[in-house]
């Protein structure tokens, strides 16, 4: 894939590429416990450092990744966006979204993953976008669920724990 996606930006956010010079904030919002509580652990700045790469290797073979976003005068509110992920098995595009813990509880991860979920219906609709959730995770469950999406299935696939996946059939937009 060559094209590069990005959302639109929204009523109160813009989205862009991660670069290196987000490794600060990456790394600040990766290592924080409190936003990685339903990871297996908080990431080091190392591992943030893979983060950043890893995504910019999917926006050169994807098109997508997560992105960063922020308010339109620039403050780093977090990262979200459409990655492949898979569950029992099954490849398919999953959103996922990191709020800084001071902006939680604002709107943020269910207006930027809207954007996206408009981003998925003009580029890969009809089909489905699911949500991969640790199931005692409830603040990330409820932005699914504005989304509209509902539970699908149990993911079996890690021997430590079965988490939630929450699905939404995009349509194609009406022309």
């Amino acid at each position: 894939m060559n094209r590069r996606l990005l959302p639109e930006r929204t009523e109160r956010l813009r989205f862009r590429e991660m670069t290196l010079t987000d490794l600060d904030h990456l790394a600040d919002l990766l290592g924080d416990p409190g936003v990685m509580s339903f990871y297996p652990a908080p990431k080091s700045r190392s591992e943030s450092r893979e983060w950043i790469e890893r995504m910019q290797e999917r926006y050169t073979s994807d098109g997508h990744g997560l992105w960063i976003i922020e308010t339109h005068d620039g403050e780093f509110i977090g990262d979200c966006g459409i990655t492949w992920q898979s569950y029992n098995g099954i490849a398919v595009r999953e959103v996922g979204y990191h709020v800084r813990a001071d902006r939680q509880g604002r709107g943020y991860a269910t207006e930027a993953a809207s954007a996206c979920v408009d981003l998925f219906r003009r580029e890969f609709a009809p089909g489905l976008l699911t949500a991969i959730i640790h199931p005692r995770n409830d603040a990330s469950r409820r932005v699914a669920e504005h989304l509209g999406m509902t539970r699908i299935a149990d993911d079996r696939a890690h021997p430590w724990i079965v988490r939630t996946v929450m699905g939404l059939t995009v349509e194609a937009q009406a022309s």
